[in-house]
Parts: C-alpha cells; sequence; structure tokens
C-alpha cells in the first residue's frame, strides 16, 4: 500500500509566524496530507556547532503551542511532535501539555519523541547526555501513567510521584506514540514503547536494512508488544519524493514519508512546494 505524506516544519522560519503556519497547515489538509510536524529545540548553540541542524537565530516555535495554534486552524490533519527531545522536558508538565492539546484537537495527537542528540543543548537545559536514554524511558511511563491510570504514579530515579492526577485525560486511549533514532537501543525503544518509529533523512537503501531490523526487534519484544498492532513507520526522505520513491518506499514498509519544504524559504515558495508534493500528485495515499 502506498504511503500517506506529513509535512514537517510548521513551526520553523515562514511558519513561525501565526498566520503563514495556519495557512500551510490549512492548505495540507485540504491537499490530503495526513499530518503536519513540528520540530523541537529550546535553544540552539550559539555559535553555531557541526551538530546543530539550525543557526542560533533561527525562528523556531516551541513544537506544542504551535501545534495548539494548529489546532484552532484545521479540523482533520494530525498533529505530530517530531520530535519532542524527551529528556529536556518535565514529563509530568509535558503529559499536562500534550492531553490539553489531544483535548484541543478532539484526538489528532501524535507523541513523537526521542532522546536528543545536541549536547550543548542538552547541558544548557541540565541533562547529562549519557543520562538521556533512561531518563527518556522512564519519562514515557511516568507519561503513560498520569494519562492512563486510575491512580497514577511512577517511582524512578528521575521521575518520582504519587497521590496525584491530572484531568482532563487525553481523548485518544491510547495517543499515539513515535519514537525516533536509528541506534539499536532506539530501535528497541520503539518496539518495546511505542506505536510508531520516525526515521529521519532516511533513504531508501538505509530504510530497506533499517526498517526489517524494526521488525526483528517488534519481534523479539515479546510481552511489550502482545496485543498492540504492528510498529507504524514514518520516514523523512533526504529529499522530496516523487511517485517512484514514494512506490519505492511503500514496498519497503513505509506507512507516512514526512516531507521538508527548503528551509527558510519565503512563505510563497512553501505553499508552491506544499501544492506540488501533494498526495495526489506523487501517488501517496490521500487522508481520509
Amino acid at each position: 500500500m502506498a504511503p500517506t505524506l506529513g509535512l514537517f516544519a510548521v513551526n520553523l522560519y515562514a511558519c513561525a509566524e501565526p498566520d503563514a503556519a495556519a495557512r500551510i497547515a490549512a492548505l495540507a489538509e485540504d491537499l490530503g496530507y495526513d499530518s503536519v510536524w513540528t520540530a523541537d529545540h529550546v535553544v540552539l548553540p550559539s555559535p553555531r556547532v557541526d551538530a546543530s541542524p539550525l543557526d542560533p537565530d533561527a525562528p523556531v516555535l516551541d513544537p506544542l503551542v504551535a501545534l495548539a495554534h494548529l489546532a484552532a486552524h484545521t479540523e482533520r490533519i494530525a498533529l505530530g511532535t517530531g520530535i519532542i527531545v524527551l529528556p529536556q522536558r518535565n514529563p509530568l508538565v509535558l503529559a499536562k501539555q500534550l492531553a490539553s492539546i489531544d483535548v484541543l484537537s478532539k484526538g489528532r495527537l501524535i507523541f513523537g519523541t526521542a532522546v536528543g542528540y545536541l549536547e550543548p543543548e542538552l547541558r544548557a537545559i541540565g541533562v547529562p547526555p549519557a543520562e538521556r536514554g533512561a531518563r527518556t524511558d522512564e519519562y514515557l511511563a511516568a507519561i503513560r501513567s498520569l494519562w492512563y491510570d486510575e491512580k497514577p504514579s511512577f517511582h524512578g530515579r528521575y521521575a518520582d510521584f504519587a497521590g496525584v492526577d491530572a484531568h482532563p485525560r487525553p481523548v485518544q486511549r491510547p495517543v499515539p506514540v513515535v519514537t525516533g533514532g536509528h541506534s539499536p537501543a532506539a530501535l528497541r525503544r520503539a518496539a518495546r514503547h511505542a506505536d510508531g518509529w520516525y526515521g529521519w533523512m532516511l533513504g531508501r537503501r538505509a530504510a530497506a536494512e533499517l526498517v526489517p531490523r524494526l521488525a526483528e526487534q517488534a519481534a523479539q519484544a515479546g510481552p511489550a508488544r502482545r496485543g498492540r498492532p504492528p510498529l507504524h513507520v514514518s520516514v523523512t526522505p533526504p529529499r522530496a519524493p516523487d511517485e517512484e520513491h514514494v512506490r519505492a518506499y511503500g514496498e519497503l514498509g513505509v506507512d507516512r514519508l514526512i516531507i521538508v519544504p527548503p528551509l527558510g524559504a519565503p512563505l510563497a515558495e512553501v505553499e508552491r512546494f506544499v501544492e506540488r508534493h501533494a498526495p495526489r500528485r506523487v501517488g501517496a495515499r490521500v487522508a481520509e
């Protein structure tokens, strides 16, 4: 089956302006994209370092604030965090923010998350890079308890609470959780703790290698995946795909392609990109 299309960067550059972001998200919805996705960088290294994806003065709206804004300007399209750097966030505060977006959007949130990689950002926020994986696993469990348990509680090294509650709970039960990363640990985390996996800037050759490895991890997850549907696979390709690329990714087991407009482009160019690569034009599956 052909993958659906998502649109990345609806909180960056031109889309850091509120009217522009609303316009692009509504256009994507009208054209049959299944989702829009926000990036997450609380701070950026200044001066820029090699690992940084953006210059320090790049305009980046907070992903959660941006999705709340877009929830009010769309009706059907899914709203994804692509991705939240989870160890940088307080899990209880984040659980409240995400649940609020799911409520305000009437059940359209996709919670995309990963451990992060930009050391200057992690250290500035007070997260030792060596702890980011363990924090992520604990925070995911803590968030799920606050969302779904009758009496939420969690006792770990990085999160510890009981005797508290938070309402309203999310509309979706469960909220789709997508984890990113290409390392063996990231694939295991997706297989054991997530509903989907997100591969960033993944060419077809790399996808042909990683998607089967992800399936192997899911098969080995045992009780952690029992009774759950197969992992949903989302990929951002290195360039916007044509029909042949869309078909090839679908044959590799990719369920969604999340495409990126030219970063830093003016609004008119972003609009043309969204129209030129609309699902019907490139042979992708149109969102219902």
